[in-house]
């Protein structure tokens, strides 16, 4: 087993975490921006970051960060929630990027996500 297992293992988990509790704030309809820029911070961004980089950007990031593809997925699904918040319109491009960059780079088609594509077109 690599050395570098165990490590793999902690940042899933603390994304998986993170994750689950953005996941359940996003989905009550009046959340609230404060409580969702505390979970984000685990993942090491907020709003206003996700809200001042482009697209390219920010799959650049999520890359880089780690996330596996279920939590990707996960992310941009939220993101797609917060598009509909006035001031986060642009979410909903990043959250296309993201599930473009799935579908390219995970090495499986997923019917799923390109209905999601579909349905941000």
């Amino acid at each position: 087993m690599p050395l570098s297992f165990g490590l793999r293992d902690e940042d899933n988990e603390r994304i998986n975490t993170a994750m689950k509790k953005i996941a359940e704030l996003v989905f009550v309809p009046d959340w609230d921006e404060t409580a969702l820029n505390e979970q984000l911070k685990p993942l090491g961004t907020d709003l206003n970051a996700i809200n001042s980089i482009s697209a390219d950007e920010l799959v650049d990031f999520i890359a880089r960060s780690k996330f596996d593809w279920a939590n990707m997925e996960q992310f941009a699904d939220v993101l797609v929630r917060i598009s509909a918040k006035a001031g986060y319109e642009s979410f909903r491009a990043k959250a296309l990027a993201l599930y473009n960059y799935i579908q390219g780079q995970s090495g499986t088609f997923s019917f799923d996500i390109m209905n999601k594509i579909n349905g941000l077109k």
